[in-house]
């Protein structure tokens, strides 16, 4: 497959240059215009502070939309429902660069890193996740969870854990003491416990933190500078804020969060774990797309082989969820072939092998607070790329 590295239309480009370039990618102008309008008015209907939506299909980047606020409020009012606004002048403008915290696509990136290491045989996918144990873990029983299991969420295992309760020298015991829900492999039960003790397996078997196995083997090598933990305070002016988190809403009382990371466990391990954790781009992220839709390879270099890509996308996916309508919209129907992810911040990623499309969608919908999950928006934008299509 080839390795072309992704194309965008320049900053200076009139508006008759972007539609002949994004025909060129094979998709409908007035598809994406519509996409973007869209797009612009979530923050209206309360769904989002800010957002981007980027959409393309093979290497061309046929939309980059940002709109809105990544910065807007200072605080959530419980009395009134709303947030409370910060001075205009402390506003800070969603752009196409915008730093979002990805939340549950972190788990995309811990797939890729497990699939890797089975690759170089340092682990093996059907083997029970107990081999792989911290002899430090105290007595650890199998209950016939695989490492597949844990990819596929079918290992049984509760949804989640209070870690962020805890200290930092149990979390580890807490991962491997927990007992399945269900008999494994028999039951689709999506549980953070899962990345979370896929991050440990790969520690292990590699000696490595798990922040440098994704810089290495996955953000360096493609060229993904702006995706990272813990990101640096000099970027917090490029950084969406996210949420006012106090109780009894959030689970901690941690005031605004801008800059750190949303989730309450993530944020109780440091900022590093693998089931959140990562920021990055919607510009990042589509580079991470056309890789997997280019069977493992961007420019000089390859991160997976086309097998271990085809794992990974292929129903019902090994850390990718495939063909949910729910969120993918028609293009889960285009081909049953779309594969992706959703973060609880609001973001959202869909590549589809078939239309060689990919759609990003990166909000703060946590800001200034949080709210019930809504995804007509996410499917409604993977509709307008579905629609694109020529």
């Amino acid at each position: 497959m080839a390795r072309t590295r992704l194309r965008r239309p320049a900053p200076s480009d009139g508006p008759d240059k972007r539609r002949r370039f994004q025909e060129k990618a094979g998709l409908d102008a007035g598809r994406l215009a519509a996409l973007a309008e869209e797009t612009d008015a979530l923050p209206g209907t309360g769904w989002c502070a800010g957002a981007v939506v980027l959409a393309g299909r093979g290497p061309f980047v046929a939309v980059e939309h940002p709109t809105g606020w990544a910065l807007r409020y200072g605080a959530y009012d419980p009395e009134t429902g709303r947030g409370t606004e910060l001075p205009r002048e402390q506003w800070l403008p969603v752009r196409a660069d915008t730093v979002f915290d990805l939340a549950s696509l972190t788990k995309l990136f811990t797939a890729i890193a497990t699939v890797q290491q089975a690759e170089r045989g340092t682990l093996d996918l059907d083997a029970p996740a107990v081999v792989y144990a911290d002899p430090r873990s105290g007595l650890v029983v199998d209950h016939g969870i695989t490492v597949r299991h844990l990819l596929t969420h079918t290992s049984g295992l509760r949804p989640e854990l209070p870690f962020y309760e805890h200290n930092t020298a149990e979390h580890t015991t807490l991962l491997w003491s927990e007992k399945p829900l269900t008999e494994p492999g028999t039951t689709h039960l999506y549980s953070d416990l899962n990345p979370l003790l896929l991050e440990r397996v790969l520690r292990r078997v590699t000696g490595r933190p798990f922040d440098a196995l994704v810089r290495e083997g996955i953000t360096r090598p493609l060229g993904m500078e702006r995706t990272r933990f813990n990101p640096p305070r000099n970027w917090r002016p490029r950084i969406a804020a996210t949420e006012d988190q106090r109780k009894p809403w959030a689970k901690l009382n941690r005031g605004l969060v801008h800059g750190r990371v949303h989730d309450e466990n993530a944020y109780a391990m440091a900022g590093i774990a693998g089931h959140a954790g990562l920021f990055s781009t919607a510009y990042d992220l589509a580079v991470l797309c056309r890789t997997l839709l280019s069977g493992g390879a961007y420019g000089p270099a390859r991160i997976l082989a086309p097998s271990s890509v085809a794992m990974l996308l292929e129903p019902p996916g090994l850390g990718f969820q495939v063909g949910a309508e729910w969120f993918m919209g028609d293009l889960a129907t285009s081909g049953g072939r779309a594969a992706g992810h959703t973060g609880f911040t609001g973001t959202s990623l869909v590549l589809d092998p078939v239309t060689d499309t990919f759609l990003v969608l990166l909000a703060n919908t946590v800001h200034p607070v949080r709210r019930p999950p809504d995804n007509h928006p996410r499917a409604a934008a993977a509709t307008r790329l579905a629609q694109a299509v020529l």
